[in-house]
């Protein structure tokens, strides 16, 4: 079984990055830092996994398998309103996307 505190499926190439510094903006758990000419990964263990850096980064220099662990169960349970994130590697881990819409609660 795959164990994020071990290694995690963060990928960064610095040559192509612009230190627009998006990613140390949006990472929740400060794997990037901005310093120089290019944005600097000064903590990749603690990356979660959740992708928002990936999304945000404008020239694909960061790649991360988000949605393959218990980060992906924490979002959901926060898009869903629950107090508690429960990941035993199971199903919750990947049940597919959760789409609402505007103003709809999910059951």
């Amino acid at each position: 079984m795959f164990n994020s505190y071990v290694s995690n499926t963060l990928e960064y190439d610095p040559k192509l990055c612009i230190n627009c510094g998006m990613c140390s903006t949006v990472c929740p758990h400060g794997v990037f830092m901005t310093d120089g000419n290019v944005a600097q990964l000064v903590n990749p263990g603690a990356c979660m996994e959740c992708g928002a850096c990936q999304i945000n980064c404008p020239t694909k220099a960061i790649k991360v398998d988000s949605g393959v662990g218990c980060a992906s169960a924490m979002m959901r349970a926060a898009i869903r309103g629950q107090k508690e994130a429960t990941c035993d590697g199971g199903s919750c881990c990947d049940p597919g996307p959760v789409v609402l819409q505007i103003g709809e609660k999910e059951d």
